[in-house]
Parts: structure tokens; sequence; C-alpha cells
């Protein structure tokens, strides 16, 4: 990528930083209210995205700057040898191999250690946990994570996200248990309410998620094309549906994070029936509605999401009211007196509208609950509420142990702690028997 590119590509991400700065500003305006902590949270986090991306763009600006002044006294002196393209040192389209290179660096091989070297170089690693200290992966490996990823944690990208601290394995989170109190004055110059706040603290652990694989030397040393597409694509995926999966349900045992449906002190509301429809007093329609009063009731504030399997917005949306009108409308008919209604066509992620709520799918809503283990759930929550908590990725090739089988082991790993029981009653789940697989 040259600079140029760089530059182009920071602009980008410095604009939609700062649209989405504007649009919390903007939702606050439109409510006359301060912002929310989440808010809060979110707008401190974009902001100093934005100020790192001016010093950046400022820093890129001056050197092509001064690459433009330099260039015709360069041109003048310098020998004829033009230089086409400056590229990134692993490339998806190129001959050198960055599993390979780990591997052969811990063999003495200078090239390819010089390579891991620049590639550190041109990754620009910093000291944030999981940035430095090791052979970071490639520039486009990491391209190619975010791809991967992002279709197999649909919850966890709704969740506020902020880089993990390093050197810690517990997160710390202050709380207060007991609020002030205020009262009216019983007569001039006697006493007022005087009520102390009690405090306490809210424990996250952090979690290794990590999976490896045996790959032949000969495959890392022979083959004509890179096997990184394929190794670390896979690994990736596998990482981001274990980690949604761990902040969906998680038990909080075992090394696993607590997560989202399985913290105590949640709102649970059972749907129980035999005969399941949408319509009609206490099925699932209703059910919905109870689990978001009790949040308003208890939080004091409204959720933001709504999360399901996409077996269950399927059979929701094939269900009809006595006069046969479908309960979920596309969004491009122009849906009128509708229950709800569906903005996309799509297997995970935003689909539609319900309660003036968005609707998210997402396949690792487990399926197999319940005594028949074959329910499913509803998450209904304000997820600003929560925090997660990642470090960067890592990858690592070995040959230790390995070295008689004529095999090297690569292996992915990730740091990561879920802060869910700031505000526990923020939480509904619905389930059942009502929630058994739909049949259509």
């Amino acid at each position: 990528m040259t600079k140029y590119q760089m530059l182009a590509d920071l602009r980008t991400k410095r604009t939609e930083a700062r649209n989405a700065i504007d649009s919390i500003l903007a939702v606050a305006e439109k409510h006359n209210r301060s912002l929310s902590s989440g808010q809060q949270s979110r707008f401190d986090a974009l902001s100093t995205e934005v100020r790192g991306y001016d010093e950046r763009i400022q820093e890129l600006e001056e050197q092509i700057a001064a690459e433009a002044a330099a260039a015709p006294m360069a041109r003048k002196y310098a020998p004829s040898v033009s230089v086409t393209r400056n590229e990134s040192t692993y490339r998806k389209d190129g001959s050198h191999s960055y599993f390979r290179d780990l591997y052969q660096s811990r063999n003495g091989n200078a090239d390819a250690a010089d390579r891991l070297r620049r590639n550190n170089e041109e990754r620009a690693i910093s000291t944030t946990n999981g940035a430095g200290g090791e052979f970071a992966p490639p520039m486009w490996l990491e391209d190619e994570y975010v791809k991967f990823a992002r279709p197999g944690r649909v919850t966890a990208n709704l969740i506020p996200t902020e880089d993990l601290p390093a050197g810690t394995d517990v997160l710390n989170v202050p709380k207060i248990t007991g609020g002030t109190g205020v009262a009216s004055q019983a007569a001039q110059n006697t006493g007022i309410q005087q009520t102390d706040i009690t405090t306490s603290s809210i424990a996250a652990p952090v979690v290794t998620i990590a999976g490896g694989q045996t790959v032949s030397l000969q495959l890392l040393e022979q083959s004509p094309l890179n096997i990184d597409n394929v190794i670390l694509s896979d690994l990736a995926a596998a990482y981001a549906q274990t980690l949604d999966t761990q902040v969906l349900s998680g038990p909080g045992t075992g090394g696993q994070l607590t997560g989202l449906t399985t913290l105590s002190g949640t709102h649970s509301v059972t749907y129980t029936s035999a005969s399941p429809t949408l319509f009609g007093a206490g099925n699932l329609y209703n059910q919905m509605a109870n689990a978001i009063q009790q949040i308003n009731a208890s939080r004091y504030l409204p959720p933001d999401a709504i999360v399901m399997h996409p077996r269950r917005w399927a059979w929701i949306s094939t269900q009809v009211d006595s006069q046969n009108r479908p309960a979920i409308l596309p969004h491009d008919q122009g849906p009128f007196n509708s229950m709800g209604i569906q903005t996309e066509q799509t297997a995970e992620g935003a689909v539609g509208r319900m309660f003036g709520l968005p609707v998210f799918l997402d396949n690792n809503i487990p399926t197999n609950l319940g005594a028949g283990t074959n329910q499913d759930q509803i998450l209904i929550a304000r997820l600003a509420d929560s925090m997660l908590f990642e470090s960067h990725i890592r990858a690592e090739a070995f040959q230790q142990t390995y070295a008689q089988n004529m095999s090297v082991f690569v292996r992915l790993y990730n740091y990561a702690s879920f802060v869910t029981s700031r505000y526990a009653p923020s939480i509904a789940v619905i389930q059942g028997t009502g929630l058994v697989n739909p049949t259509f």
C-alpha cells in the first residue's frame, strides 16, 4: 500500500469516526439530554480514534510533501533505477509465506528473519497488549482476519469494545451499589438528608482463546502457493465463533467468559406454549413486550437490540393474523400497521425492527436448550451497558516436538475479557417450550 493509499484510507476512517460522533451527539440533542454512560464511553473512544487519525494523517502529509520536494534532486543525481510499487512483505499474491518464514527464522534463516522484521516495521508495532514482543501477523492477514471474523461474531460486534490493558489477568470495574438520597427539609435550620454512597467492584477475568494446526514441512517449504490464507482464515473464523458463543452463553467457568444469557440477576421471561404463535394473549409478541418493560422499569433506560436465531425470525416472518395479514412486512413495500419490518434478507446481522428496536440474527444462539434439547432463546438487552476487551490477535509457528514427523505447529490466540454485570437488569432472556424448533 502506497502512502497515498494509506492517506486516503486514514481519511476515510476518520470521516467514519467523525460521523459516528456526530450521530451520538445528534441523538442526545434530539432528546435534550446529556450523554449516557455508554454513549460517553463510545464518544471518548471515537474522539481518541479521530485524534490518532489526525496525527497519522499529518505525519503522512509531511512525508509526502518532503518526498515531493526532494524528488527533482533525486531524479537528477540518482542512478537510472525506477521503483514501480511499494508492496507489503507478505501479500495474498506474494511469493513469501508468513508461517514459512516464522519456521525458517527459528532455524537461522537470516532472510526470513529480515522479512519478519520488515513486516513489523510496516505494521508500526505498538506497546498495546498483543501488538509487540513477538513477530506479528502480516498486514494483509489482519485485514483478512477482520473480513472472516465479523460474520461469526454478530453479538460481540454490537458491544462496545476496548483494547485489553497489558499486564493483568483480571479487570476490576468500580460499581456504586447504593446511591445518595435527597428529601425535603422539614423546617428551616434543621438537618437535611444525608446518605452515603456504597460501592463495590466487578471482577472480569481475562481468558485465552486459542487454536492450532499441524502443517507438514513439505507443504510449507515446497508448496508453490502460500497456505497462510487457508490456515489463518479458518483459525480466525473459529476464534470469532468461539468468542461470540462465550459472549452469548459462556458459563464463566473453565476458563470461559460469563455470557449475557447465563449472567445472574437478569430478567428471565418464560414462554410456555404447546402451539406457539406470535399473536394473542401470552404468546411470543406479548412476552417480548414483557421483557422490554421489565428492562425499562428496572434499568430506567430502554434496551437497544433484539438478538435471535435465524430460525426464530424466519418463523416470526410466517406468522399471520386472523385475516391472514403477515406480521412482518418488507420495508420496501411501505409497511402499514405491522408488528415489525424486514429491512434485509440475511443469514446473520441486522435484519429488521420490532418494537422500535433493531433485530439482529446470530447463529451462535443455542438451539439445544430445554428438556427436549430443541429450544432457542431470544435476547433483548441494552448492550451498551456491557464492555468487551480484546487484545490483538497473534500467530506463531513451532517445530519443537514435531520435528520427528517433519511437521510444524501453527497457532493463533488472543486474550479477551467481558464485563457483563455492570447493569444485569438491562438484560432479558426469553426462553421456554414456546421456542422449540419451529415448523413451516
